[in-house]
């Protein structure tokens, strides 16, 4: 800790703007890391649990109460909003093809829920990617820094060179320690958002599947 208030004392303006930076970075990517992962953990038990109570209703509404039930994320819910929902009467939408308009709700409708999935994924890879190369630059800068002020001091010695410059090394290391939770983190979430990505398009095909054999019953 004592090396860290001497770099933080000696430093100028800009090593401590970087620091600052840093400790944003990090906080913001744990922040983000604890949220989605407690999310997609609670996006991944609904689906598990609401999918199977829905086929197994007798009934539409039967399902709709299972799905507001099981669906505490609403993961699912505006799927079944989409393939029920009715255009108003006299307008373009209500003129073209059902199965059309049928799929593109519920393609929009799957689109917004995976927005909701994805959201902090762009922060993720912005802070992995960008972190190491900022604490480098702050290592740059601060033995620049300390090496100014070793040639204004006039005299130069092992001791005098290796604390301040061992002191900005720690920059580079502080960028790899944010960067690396968030660059793991993202890779963890993108295979957990393609899974329940991937049931949600099983459910919203067979969404669609159901009202269309619905709306073909009568003939």
């Amino acid at each position: 800790m004592g090396g860290f208030d001497n770099f933080w004392a000696q430093g100028d303006a800009i090593t401590r703007t970087v620091a600052a930076l840093l400790l944003l970075m990090s906080v913001s990517a744990w922040v983000v890391i604890l949220w989605k992962g407690w999310l997609l953990r609670r996006v991944r038990k609904d689906i598990e649990r609401a999918v199977p109570a829905f086929w197994a209703a007798p009934s539409l509404d039967a399902g709709r109460e299972q799905l507001a039930a099981f669906d505490r994320e609403r993961a699912l819910s505006p799927l079944l909003a989409a393939a029920v929902a009715t255009p108003p009467g006299g307008t373009l939408e209500a003129k073209g093809h059902a199965d059309s308009q049928l799929t593109r709700r519920l393609r929009d409708a799957l689109y917004g829920v995976l927005a909701q999935l994805q959201f902090g994924q762009v922060l993720l890879a912005s802070i992995g990617s960008t972190a190491p190369f900022i604490g480098l630059f702050g290592t740059v800068w601060g033995i620049y820094h300390a090496l100014i002020n070793i040639s204004a001091a006039g005299s130069i010695s092992i001791e005098r060179v290796s604390g301040p410059v061992g002191e900005a090394l720690v920059m580079t290391a502080a960028g790899l320690a944010v960067a690396i939770p968030a660059v793991l983190a993202y890779n963890i979430f993108g295979k957990m958002v393609g899974s329940c990505e991937a049931e949600l398009e099983g459910f919203a095909h067979d969404l669609r599947e159901m009202v269309l054999d619905a709306s073909r019953a009568p003939a």
